[in-house]
């Protein structure tokens, strides 16, 4: 802040000095047109100074915009960026399409599927064995105990054809 803005700040009473300011002179006596006045000018000259804040701002963020945007160093290695990004897509897109990828994508699908059914059939069997026993634990053979949890979940309901 250059000397003449800092004098100047220094003069300029804050908008809470002035509400105070306004306040006093109403508990003295002054009648409430005055202290109206008074607050109206409060508020006017917060407002000009908000907006010549903001003006300020504006510019001061126009200035480091157009730093990012005038530096060529960083328009070469956004550039670059680009370039790698795109030849790390191309490649990607290489691999995916390969015949090793292909046949792993189908193994995962067959696996899922697998999993999903064994699944299902398993929360079955632990259901049926929970209504049976009440115990959410089950011995395995090798003498461990397994805990398991009971979930219930709603499905949407069916809408009419």
């Amino acid at each position: 802040m250059s000397n003449t803005q800092n004098t100047q700040s220094s003069q300029i009473q804050t908008g809470d000095d002035l509400a105070r300011q306004a306040l006093e002179e109403t508990n003295q006596g002054s009648d409430v047109a005055t202290t109206l006045v008074s607050l109206q000018n409060v508020i006017e000259r917060n407002a000009n100074e908000l907006d010549r804040i903001n003006e300020e701002l504006k510019i001061q963020r126009q200035s480091l915009k157009n730093i990012f945007e005038n530096d060529e160093n960083l328009a070469a290695a956004e550039h670059q960026a680009q370039e790698v990004t795109q030849k790390v897509k191309e490649r990607k897109s290489e691999l995916k399409n390969s015949l090793e990828a292909n046949q792993l994508q189908s193994d995962i699908t067959d696996l899922s599927t697998q999993k999903k059914e064994v699944q299902e059939a398993l929360n079955n069997h632990l259901l049926n064995y929970y209504q049976m026993t009440g115990s959410k634990m089950f011995d395995t053979s090798t003498g461990e105990q397994r805990e398991f949890d009971i979930r219930a979940s709603m499905k949407g309901a069916k809408k009419a054809a």
